[in-house]
């Protein structure tokens, strides 16, 4: 609710409430407790109990005065000793008894009937549910008295306001991403200094939309706003806004907007708006009622007959393709901010500005790092700076070295890695002779990445991995490099057949990538002689999925027969390419596998060495090579 009210526990108002609750509680409590020594005492029976035989022998020696027949199955009585005594007594008839009633009338006893009385306990019973309920409705009233009305406010936005409270996040916290913090600081100086484009004329954008994939920092923008506009700013998720009633979103839109405007100028920020901006009527099975109208009071209070300047709207999401049209244009959400994923040179900035939190050593080369953590994000890079400080914990160091975010760098590019678990030696050495027809084609195909490092050490569910580094960064691909990538992926299948004359199970990975990518090459890159630049099978993405589940075949089964050849014909090339790699140069694939069977890891100067390989040129390259 953006309630400035900083309670700190020292509000004498709190402490009453607090105090006059414990008492009403204590009061319940020991009224219960009463009414049920009351009742349970009260309860006790003051007749005597006794057996029916007992109660037909003292009938025979007429002592019985006077019977109460309760239901047919209890008598209620009074007995008469010899000496006068009067004693009460009941007794259960076991059984049904036709002749007790003409043995009592041929004693002359007096015979009443009736239904068995409830016990007071079982009416404290049946009204304890009510009691209790009259109790708890008080209570309701009296927190509401003392909360300001927070038991009820279902309607009520969740937005809490940002808080200028310890440590603030400015735009230079956010390394990299100058484009993004370009149209930000504007927003921000419109806020700040509105006179000043209010002469010119122009109009600030209502609301801003921060795109980009998961961990490039779009909520940390939004916090380097916060800090930086001197305005009220108010916070959100866009799952905040649906609940199980119905009509509570479109209340706590209307609720979160009134907020705005009576803090204006102000910025709203949502989080994850995809929550609640989805395309409306769309998805199998209907729409969604309750989000749809959520989304109606939202494009209304953006752009409608009541609004009024002065609120921004600032959003995130990473699936902007959901989004319902309405939202996207000019007039509410005028201006799309791509955060994107860091280049080389923002990555490196990114790893010095979260090194800044922990003590690093002299031989860190965070350029080196930078070079080899491609796509990877803001989010991924700040886990490795965590990782290597965690190894260098663990080795019980005073400095994070350059050898721990290397360690941290191959967890997180590879998994963890296994090194205890058992693998018989045959398999081992299969392994090995798989990994090494992978890192052999590194070094003679043309177009393919520098090799990074190979290992037999199982990494996550892999047994073995053998990984490139690009050069530089690449936006694109030529046919040349997916060529040599799938025959790449190939060499451990050709590998196998070579030496054992037979393949495993091990490659079933490397076989899905190399399909995956001439599926690709054929169907959406145009890479085909045979089928030509055309794109075939449009994917079809379900909104309310928000994934692909299936390709729309639109072409006829004499196309389908064609791409399936043509995607045969690339990979079998490839392979026949890795296979005559492999079997042209046999002793360095051996060499390369019994040592990888000895020191199990071995990176590029090290397999360079081994083979007889020149070394790389360049600095570039240099720093690729680990």
């Amino acid at each position: 609710m953006g309630n400035e009210n900083n309670n700190n526990g020292n509000d004498p108002r709190l402490s009453k409430f607090q105090f006059n609750n414990k008492l009403a509680l204590i009061s319940l409590l020991v009224l219960v407790v009463f009414f049920i020594f009351f009742f349970m005492y009260n309860d006790k029976s003051v007749t005597q109990e006794i057996a029916y035989s007992t109660f037909l022998n003292y009938l025979d020696q007429n002592l019985v005065d006077s019977v109460k027949i309760i239901d047919q199955y209890e008598i209620q009585g009074v007995m008469r000793g010899k000496n006068g005594e009067v004693t009460l007594f009941h007794s259960t008839i076991p059984y049904p008894d036709p002749d007790l009633i003409k043995k009592l009338r041929e004693k002359s006893v007096k015979i009443t009937g009736g239904v068995k009385n409830v016990s007071p306990m079982r009416i404290f019973i049946e009204f304890l549910p009510w009691v209790l309920g009259f109790f708890f409705i008080w209570f309701m009233f009296r927190q509401v008295q003392g909360s300001g009305n927070k038991a009820f406010s279902f309607g009520k936005s969740k937005a809490k306001r940002y808080l200028d409270t310890g440590k603030k996040i400015t735009f230079a916290d956010v390394a990299g991403q100058e484009e993004a913090k370009y149209e930000l600081e504007e927003v921000v100086e419109f806020l700040k200094n509105p006179q000043k484009y209010i002469k010119l004329g122009a109009k600030i954008p209502k609301g801003v939309l921060l795109v980009g994939m998961p961990g490039t920092g779009k909520t940390l923008l939004a916090k380097a706003i916060a800090g930086e506009a001197n305005v009220a700013f108010f916070h959100m998720s866009g799952s905040d806004f649906v609940e199980m009633f119905v009509g509570v979103g479109a209340s706590r839109v209307r609720d979160l907007f009134d907020q705005g405007r009576k803090n204006a100028p102000c910025i709203l920020f949502i989080d994850e708006l995809d929550a609640v901006g989805r395309t409306r009527g769309a998805g199998y099975g209907g729409g969604h009622d309750e989000r749809e109208q959520t989304l109606n009071q939202m494009l209304v209070e953006m752009d409608g007959f009541d609004t009024k300047d002065g609120v921004i709207i600032l959003a995130a999401t990473n699936r902007p393709d959901v989004l319902d049209p309405a939202l996207l244009r000019p007039g509410r959400f005028d201006r799309q901010v791509v955060v994107d994923m860091p280049d080389v040179k923002e990555r490196e900035e990114i790893l010095r500005l979260h090194a800044k939190k922990i003590p690093v050593a002299d031989d860190v080369d965070f350029k080196r790092i930078a070079r080899a953590t491609p796509g990877s994000s803001g989010a991924d890079l700040a886990n490795l700076v965590n990782e290597a400080a965690l190894f260098a914990a663990r080795r019980n160091k005073t400095k994070v070295e350059m050898e721990d975010f290397e360690d941290a760098r191959d967890k997180t590019l590879m998994g963890i890695a296994r090194k205890s678990k058992v693998i018989p030696p045959k398999e081992k050495r299969m392994t090995a002779f798989h990994e090494a027809g992978h890192t052999l084609l590194h070094y003679y195909l043309k177009n393919a990445d520098p090799l990074h490092k190979v290992t037999i050490i199982p990494h996550g569910r892999a047994l073995g991995v053998a990984f490139s580094l690009p050069e530089e960064e690449s936006y694109s691909r030529s046919k040349g490099w997916l060529v040599d990538r799938i025959t790449i992926a190939m060499g451990g299948y050709a590998a196998e057949s070579i030496i054992y004359q037979e393949t495993s199970t091990g490659a079933q990975n490397d076989i899905e990538q190399a399909t995956e990518i001439a599926r690709r090459m054929v169907c959406e890159w145009g890479m085909s002689k045979t089928l030509g630049p055309i794109a075939y099978g449009q994917k079809e993405e379900p909104i309310f999925i928000g994934k692909e589940i299936s390709r729309h075949k639109d072409y006829s089964e004499e196309t389908a027969k064609k791409i399936d050849l043509e995607i045969k014909e690339i990979i079998n090339d490839a392979l026949e390419t890795a296979k005559k790699i492999l079997s042209d140069n046999k002793e360095k694939l051996t060499l390369l596998a019994e040592t990888l069977i000895k020191k199990e890891t071995l990176d590029d100067s090290e397999v360079r060495e081994l083979l007889g390989f020149p070394e790389r040129k360049g600095e570039a390259e240099e720093e690729v090579a680990s």
